[in-house]
C-alpha cells in the first residue's frame, strides 16, 4: 500500500479549500479523482472529490480511517472502485467482500447514510475480464438488495455501443479512462439516483 502516499497524502488536503463541510463523499478510484467537473456536476449537494489513482476496494477500506477522519459528517456516499482489485487479478468474490467491508466502515463512521455503489464500468482495455466484471457487479449487487440504505447505480449498459462493446468515445486513448462524454452519463444516472433536477 506505500506506493498510494503521496496520493492519499493529497486526498487528506482536499477539505481543506472547500468552503464548506461535505454533505457528499465520491470515494474510489481514478474514474472518481479523474473527474474534472465533479464539483459543478454536483454543487448542490455540496459533494468532495476524495477518489485517489490506482485505488482498489482494498486500498479504499486500508486508508478510510485516515481519509475520513477529516470529514465530521456525511449525509450521502457515492463509491466507484473494484476495477483496479480485478485488473491486479482478484476475483470477484474477493472484490464483493471489500465492497461489504467498506460498507461496513461507512456505517462505523458516519451511521446509517445512503450508499451508492457505481457499477464497475466496461472498458476497452479490460475487456478481456469482462466475465469477471460481470460476475462481481452481479455479487455486490446482491450485497446491495439486501439493504435499503445502499443502491446500486448501474451504468455498464449506457457505456456500450451498439455492438454490446465498450463505446469508444467515452473512452480516453488508454481504453480505461473516461472522456467527457463518459462522464455526463455518470452525472446523468448519478443525478437520477439521488432524484436529484437535470443539470441545463
Amino acid at each position: 500500500m506505500e506506493w498510494y502516499e503521496d496520493e492519499v497524502l493529497r486526498v487528506e488536503k482536499e477539505a481543506e479549500n472547500l468552503p464548506y463541510q461535505p454533505e457528499t463523499i465520491f470515494y474510489g478510484s481514478s474514474s472518481i479523482n479523474l473527474w474534472n467537473t465533479l464539483y459543478e456536476d454536483f454543487a448542490d449537494v455540496k459533494p468532495i472529490n476524495l477518489g485517489f489513482g490506482g485505488s482498489t476496494l482494498a486500498a479504499c477500506t486500508w486508508f478510510f480511517d485516515r481519509i475520513m477522519k477529516q470529514i465530521e459528517a456525511a449525509k450521502t456516499v457515492i463509491i466507484y472502485a473494484g476495477d483496479n482489485d480485478l485488473g491486479d487479478g482478484r476475483n470477484p468474490v474477493e472484490v464483493c467482500l471489500y465492497y461489504r467491508q467498506l460498507v461496513g466502515q461507512v456505517r462505523q463512521r458516519f451511521g446509517d447514510i445512503p450508499c451508492y455503489y457505481i457499477s464497475i464500468k466496461p472498458s476497452l482495455q479490460r475487456w478481456e475480464i469482462i466475465s469477471q466484471i460481470r460476475a462481481a457487479n452481479r455479487l455486490i449487487l446482491d450485497v446491495i438488495d439486501t439493504d435499503p440504505n445502499q443502491h446500486y447505480i448501474d451504468i455498464f449498459p449506457a457505456m456500450l455501443d451498439e455492438q454490446d462493446t465498450p463505446a469508444r468515445t467515452l473512452f480516453e486513448q488508454d481504453g480505461l479512462h473516461m472522456t467527457p462524454e463518459g462522464y455526463e452519463i455518470w452525472t446523468e444516472k448519478i443525478r437520477n439516483a439521488l432524484n436529484l433536477p437535470k443539470l441545463s
